[in-house]
């Protein structure tokens, strides 16, 4: 990433999970590109086991959404932190909101950005019951708007390779090696403790959809946390960051001061992992 435009104080300071953008960083910042990306984390409010809180798909969509911001010129947009839990119900603190209305809500912050002169709206989803955002992208690039998901499964794979993380993507679903690992490099302070006890494996989940997660774990827990370590998800994060690339060219016909990636129109790789399609592996 050396050599790549990094954000600053005067080009936008994050706070928290909000960006602390003004009206004037967000017009300097688009003066310079020739096609404006806004990032837009969605996350949810779901179980994560015990160690693990309520926000951790929130946190980690805003740990990747982040990265991205601190190394290409996009607009970071606030997240949408509740999203479709469904899967989760059974546990206390679980909260949802139906497809139709993410859908509706992503739609109209696309809607919004053209009217104000971004065109091009990229999905960070941190959550894998979120199936509609596929859809939405999909209509979108129907309709001729510009519009990605991302991480896909590739981007996925090649960032576990790259962190060294043990457990597949089967295995690791939920509260897992990679979330424990985003967490403990991004916000340890919210960890609790109990992670190096809590694995669980449940590879056979064919009935997820019909049945919920309480069908296949007992504490919410889905994967080999004991695994987890803060360098991981540092490496985990660099890895996204670096496969942002290839989405940027492909969104603007461009790629940012030294940054390689793929021919303008060119979908690097082609198939599933591909902007648009399936994303955010984890639950």
């Amino acid at each position: 990433m050396s050599g790549s435009p990094k954000r600053s104080a005067a080009s936008g300071p994050v706070h928290g999970l909000l960006p602390a953008d003004t009206t004037e960083d967000v017009r300097k910042r688009g003066s310079v590109v020739s096609r404006q990306i806004a990032i837009l984390p969605v996350g949810s409010y779901e179980q994560h086991g015990a160690h693990l809180p309520l926000a951790t798909d929130t946190l980690v969509a805003c740990a990747v959404a982040r990265e991205i911001a601190d190394a290409y010129p996009v607009h970071l947009l606030p997240p949408v932190t509740i999203s479709c839990s469904h899967e989760h119900a059974a546990w206390p603190g679980t909260v949802s909101i139906s497809s139709v209305t993410l859908h509706a809500v992503v739609r109209d912050i696309a809607d919004s950005l053209r009217r104000s002169g971004v065109d091009t709206l990229v999905l960070v989803n941190g959550h894998g019951g979120n199936y509609v955002l596929g859809n939405v992208v999909q209509e979108a690039s129907a309709r001729g708007e510009r519009m990605a998901l991302f991480p896909a499964v590739e981007d996925w794979e090649a960032a576990l390779e790259r962190a060294g993380v043990a457990t597949s993507l089967l295995t690791d679903m939920h509260a897992g090696e990679i979330e424990t690992s985003i967490l403990l490099h991004a916000h340890p302070e919210l960890l609790r403790p109990g992670y190096e006890n809590a694995d669980f494996v449940a590879d056979d989940r064919r009935h997820l959809l019909t049945l919920g997660m309480s069908a296949y774990t007992d504490s919410g827990v889905i994967g080999r946390p004991s695994l987890g370590s803060a360098e991981k998800g540092k490496e985990l994060l660099a890895a996204f960051a670096d496969s942002f690339g290839a989405y940027f060219t492909l969104l603007t016909g461009e790629a940012p001061h030294g940054l390689s990636g793929g021919a303008p129109g060119r979908i690097p790789g082609g198939g599933p992992g591909a902007p648009g399609g399936d994303a955010s592996v984890t639950e």
